[in-house]
This record gives structure tokens, C-alpha cells and sequence, in this order.
């Protein structure tokens, strides 16, 4: 199994657990001499298997990530990296905003206010910051379906 499709069954089974919590939640309680929608029984069972999965799937995925190296970093330090990206765009991107404000004065007594930083600037790390996420991800995800997870 490729690395990337361990990914996409990772996904599923996060879903498919969040959709037996509601249905198991639907049925734990019914009003008495009545039956319920569904087997409660059955649905901890499937529950409990799918959790199981998952558990198996992240450890596999995890050590995946720590021991496939690209360009000199392990998957894990790539995806760390990213994260690290997206919250700093993430700033930049409020910091343009704000310095791209222009207080509008009714009077020239009015206390002016202007940025100490320029916006021009900051977009420019913004669109430097985007290009660098772009390429990473581009990397993690060729590297996804190019690798094989490890299965102990």
C-alpha cells in the first residue's frame, strides 16, 4: 500500500467513526418497550474495529513519515515545516490587511494613524510564503504516492 492511500483510508475511517458515534448515540436510548433504529451491540462492535484500524494505520503512517527522507528531510520535518508556513502566512496575511487600512480623517485635526510596516512589503513575504507552501506540498503529495508504508 502506497503511503498516500493509507492517507486517504486514514480520512474514511476518521469519518466513518464520527458517523458510528451519531448512530450509536441515536439508539443508546429509546423509550421503554420500544426497540431501537439499530443494533447497539453491533454498532460498537464495527466502533471498536474501526478504532483499531486507525490506531494500526496512524503508527504505520507515523513511522512512515520518520523514516522516508526527501531533499534531506524526513516527512515529518516536511510536514512540520509546512505547518509552521501556514501559520506564519496566515499572519502575514492579517498584518496586509491591516496595513493596507486607511483611516479615513473627517478633519485635519484628527489624529492620524499609519503603519510602521508596508504593506507591499509584507505581500510580497505573502506571495513568497504561498510559492514555498505550494512547492512543499507538491513534494509531500509526489512523495505520498511514491512511497510504500511500512507495515511491521
Amino acid at each position: 500500500m502506497k503511503l498516500a492511500e493509507a492517507l486517504q483510508e486514514r480520512a474514511d475511517l476518521n469519518r466513518k467513526i464520527e458517523e458510528l458515534r451519531r448512530r450509536l448515540n441515536n439508539c443508546i436510548l429509546v423509550q421503554e418497550g420500544e426497540e431501537p433504529a439499530e443494533d447497539p451491540a453491533a454498532l460498537l462492535e464495527e466502533l471498536n474495529g474501526a478504532v483499531a484500524r486507525l490506531e494500526t494505520l496512524m503508527a504505520q503512517i507515523n513511522l512512515t513519515n520518520c523514516r522516508t527522507k526527501v531533499q534531506g528531510m524526513t516527512l515529518t520535518e516536511m510536514i512540520a515545516r509546512k505547518d509552521a508556513m501556514l501559520l506564519k502566512i496566515s499572519a502575514y496575511r492579517d498584518l496586509v490587511y491591516t496595513a493596507g487600512q486607511n483611516t479615513q480623517r473627517a478633519r485635519g485635526t484628527e489624529i492620524k494613524v499609519k503603519s510602521v510596516l508596508k504593506a507591499s512589503e509584507l505581500q510580497t513575504e505573502v506571495d513568497t510564503l504561498a510559492r514555498e507552501i505550494r512547492l512543499l506540498d507538491n513534494l509531500l503529495q509526489e512523495t505520498n504516492w511514491k512511497t510504500r508504508l511500512i507495515e511491521k
